[in-house]
């Protein structure tokens, strides 16, 4: 059976309250206190006596896609890590990882294969800490968790738009992070939940700031990424700029750093709210304007968020992650 936590929850500050991130000293001032993050500063240990694969230095685990950024971030594709190796050392250090995901409407049918093929594949082994937000609490259904997995349901108010379900995400990630996990998690993940996990998804994920890469634009010139290309945008990026063109249905990292994302998210959408501009792509444009500035310390393949299971490519040895189909004119709350 799985134990459902229930909470009302609300990114607005009543009058009466002082926000947990807040000290009021007197009627008219109030002290902004930054939140105390997790310490995750530790050594790569190996254990004793561990057998696993020689590296090698001559032959490269992967000839048909690069591995490393230019800025010397890893990309993570299958055959570039030892999951016997690198689960041994993360499992010394007793993380948790928050997972964050947004059900609004007719988008809670997709909870129960997300949370059941997460529960076989998705840092299995580690403690997981899902946080669901909904307008339907009752309708999430009963999952079985595994040992060390939870799920605590925010309810939330329902929106007309799915732009601004989608644009709305930031914000409640930001609070979130201030006021619940800041001493909680060790790192985070923000995924759709119009998606299921097909294959191993674990700790070869984790990093400071993680971006996955879009499965249907890494392998195009950038002149084809469709960035927002208005000037009068916050999102926007000029043609002959631009890295990779990342997933907004998945990113991630450390409290610290996804805060500081999605803080400057937030309010980037706020100043083209107050222009009467809305991004092309919403949150994910501003997303990709934020990986721009602020480069991701390590990559995810489209292996990571691809395109369907149906889908195929060269390069993708194995799908990890992957969009449903579905259709979006029936799901969604307007066009």
């Amino acid at each position: 059976m799985m134990c459902i936590h229930i909470h009302h929850y609300s990114t607005h500050t009543h009058n009466h309250a002082t926000p947990r991130n807040q000290i009021q000293i007197s009627k008219s001032l109030t002290v902004n206190i930054r939140p105390k993050w997790k310490q995750k500063t530790f050594g790569l240990r190996s254990l004793p006596g561990l057998l696993y694969n020689q590296p090698s230095l001559l032959v490269g685990s992967r000839t048909d896609v690069a591995s490393v950024t230019p800025w010397s971030a890893p990309i993570i594709w299958e055959g570039t890590f030892d999951p016997i190796l690198i689960d041994s050392i993360y499992k010394q250090h007793n993380l948790t990882i928050a997972t964050t995901v947004f059900a609004l409407g007719k988008y809670t049918r997709f909870v129960k294969d997300f949370l059941e093929s997460a529960e076989q594949h998705y840092f299995v082994g580690f403690r997981v800490h899902y946080y669901l937000f909904t307008d339907q609490p009752e309708s999430i259904p009963e999952v079985k968790m595994g040992e060390n997995h939870n799920l605590t349901v925010l309810k939330v108010q329902s929106l007309n738009r799915w732009q601004d379900i989608s644009m709305s995400r930031m914000e409640k990630l930001e609070k979130l992070i201030e006021n619940e996990l800041a001493n909680k998690a060790d790192y985070i993940f923000c995924l759709d939940i119009d998606t299921k996990f097909y294959g191993r998804w674990g700790v070869e994920s984790l990093g400071r700031l993680v971006g996955v890469i879009h499965p249907w634009l890494f392998d195009v010139p950038r002149d084809r990424f469709t960035y927002e290309r208005r000037p009068e945008s916050q999102a926007y990026i000029p043609a002959g700029e631009g890295d990779f063109y990342y997933a907004g249905a998945a990113f991630g990292g450390s409290l610290e750093d996804v805060h500081q994302l999605t803080k400057t998210c937030r309010e980037k959408l706020l100043i083209d709210a107050a222009n009467s501009i809305e991004a092309v792509w919403q949150e994910e444009s501003h997303l990709n304007k934020y990986f721009l500035l602020n480069k991701p310390s390590k990559l995810l393949s489209p292996e990571y968020m691809w395109r369907g299971i149906n889908e195929k490519a060269a390069q993708i040895k194995v799908v990890r992650f992957s969009n449903v189909a579905k259709n979006y004119a029936e799901v969604r709350p307007n066009p």
